[in-house]
């Protein structure tokens, strides 16, 4: 694992598992971040997520070999029960965690007031898109890094950058979200399960899939999201992905199932003044963590030893099998 300079971009790594951690660190990750198994993350799913204790073992192992563990607790606390979020941070605190991502300013001020030495990064949960906004949350709360909302283009980020004194931290691979960075109304009516509460986007409990004069329908909860003719790529049925029919034809109305790689784009991001890239994928498998986070490293060595970026295609990795710059570029404008 390369070290980490002023100069260099840190990147950040996903892990779901206590095995996707070590899997992200050993592929060369310089920082993990993860939840606790509760609706403190926006990953709340069955199977995935941290103990305390495999939270304790994991920091151990990460901080044994030079990289660091950052802790989402950033969906939103419930109106009048915000006790398991403040548990969470006292916890994360007490574990020694490198940091927390937290979004709920009532949250945020808690971390701020009982763990004045706790490090605070602001999620891209909390949309916070403006050097307005940004320092806002730096002079009430002292964050100390802001992950960017998916809108941003290269000259709004390298805008934004120069204009604040925290960190700022960019995706660089993975899912989009075409809603405010996880507020999906969509998915909160279509399973009555709130990302922003419940901490589960489109849950398993709610996805089905059935056979139909050849096709496979994949659904969730009551409403056919998409319909797969056997030659193409099966996605999971999120609503901003699936396919609709209008007054102007059929398609995808929202986003189309693609995936960010920004990789060509590093060299840009760093000169934006960018601190930190961000891989998405806790929910994701191990042989995901391993072939992202590696192709990234090597991405990474190359850029800070000024060789050529060898790029080898993600697409299996990715969603439909394609990938995009997203808004980095905004080739609509």
């Amino acid at each position: 694992m390369t070290a980490i300079d002023a100069q260099s971009l840190e990147l950040v790594c996903p892990a779901g598992t206590p095995a996707a951690l070590r899997t992200a660190i050993d592929a060369g990750a310089d920082a993990v971040y993860c939840g606790f198994r509760d609706e403190t993350n926006a990953r709340n799913f069955p199977g995935l997520n941290f103990s305390r204790d495999e939270m304790r073992a994991s920091i151990d192992y990460a901080h044994a070999r030079g990289a660091k563990v950052l802790i989402a607790i950033n969906t939103f606390a419930r109106a009048g029960d915000p006790g398991p979020w403040r548990h969470a941070i006292d916890d994360a605190s007490a574990l020694a965690a490198d940091a927390v991502i937290l979004a709920d300013i009532g949250l945020l001020s808690y971390a701020a007031r009982t763990h004045p030495g706790l490090r605070l990064h602001l999620s891209v949960q909390a949309a916070a898109a403006s050097s307005a906004a940004i320092t806002y949350y730096e002079k009430a709360f002292g964050v100390k890094r802001v992950v960017l909302p998916r809108v941003l283009s290269l000259a709004e980020i390298a805008l934004v950058t120069r204009s604040i004194s925290c960190e700022t931290e960019t995706f660089a691979f993975g899912g989009l979200c075409v809603m405010t960075e996880g507020r999906c109304s969509l998915s909160s009516y279509a399973t009555g399960k709130s990302p922003n509460i419940n901490g589960v986007c489109s849950p398993a409990s709610h996805v089905s899939y059935r056979a139909d004069s050849g096709s496979l329908v994949s659904r969730l909860g009551d409403f056919t999201i998409n319909r797969f003719t056997p030659d193409q790529p099966v996605g999971y049925p999120t609503l901003c992905k699936g396919r609709f029919k209008t007054t102007v034809g059929e398609g995808y109305l929202f986003e189309e199932p693609v995936s960010l790689d920004a990789r060509p784009l590093l060299p840009g991001l760093k000169k934006a003044g960018v601190r930190a890239i961000k891989i998405e994928g806790r929910q994701r498998s191990r042989a995901y963590i391993k072939a992202v986070v590696s192709a990234f490293r090597e991405s990474l060595d190359a850029l800070n030893g000024g060789r050529p970026d060898p790029i080898d295609s993600l697409a299996l990795m990715t969603e439909g099998q394609t990938v995009t710059a997203g808004a980095y570029k905004k080739a609509w404008r």
